[in-house]
């Protein structure tokens, strides 16, 4: 079992209700269910655009005469990213 951190968390009383009405609306439990799915939301946002700057470096690189074995790396690392974060292998 993994361990489990508190953190403790300050929010502006305008920012917290806004975060209060969008959990009604989206009918989430606690304000700890909610704040961790944004926070996986975000993880998952962010590590798309690394993976898009890596596709994008790629291409970019094809302009100069990009190898195959140098295309090869690039699919492979991307493959890694891929199955660690959507666990497909």
């Amino acid at each position: 079992m993994e361990q489990v951190e508190n953190v403790s968390l300050k929010l502006e009383r305008g920012f917290l209700k806004q975060i209060e009405n969008v959990m009604k609306k989206h009918r989430y439990m606690t304000k700890t269910e909610f704040i961790r799915e944004a926070i996986r939301d975000k993880l998952t946002e962010l590590e798309k655009q690394e993976m898009l700057k890596a596709v994008d470096r790629v291409f970019g690189s094809s302009k100069r005469k990009t190898t195959d074995e140098e295309l090869h790396r690039a699919r492979e690392k991307l493959e890694k990213i891929y199955d660690k974060r959507y666990g497909l292998k």
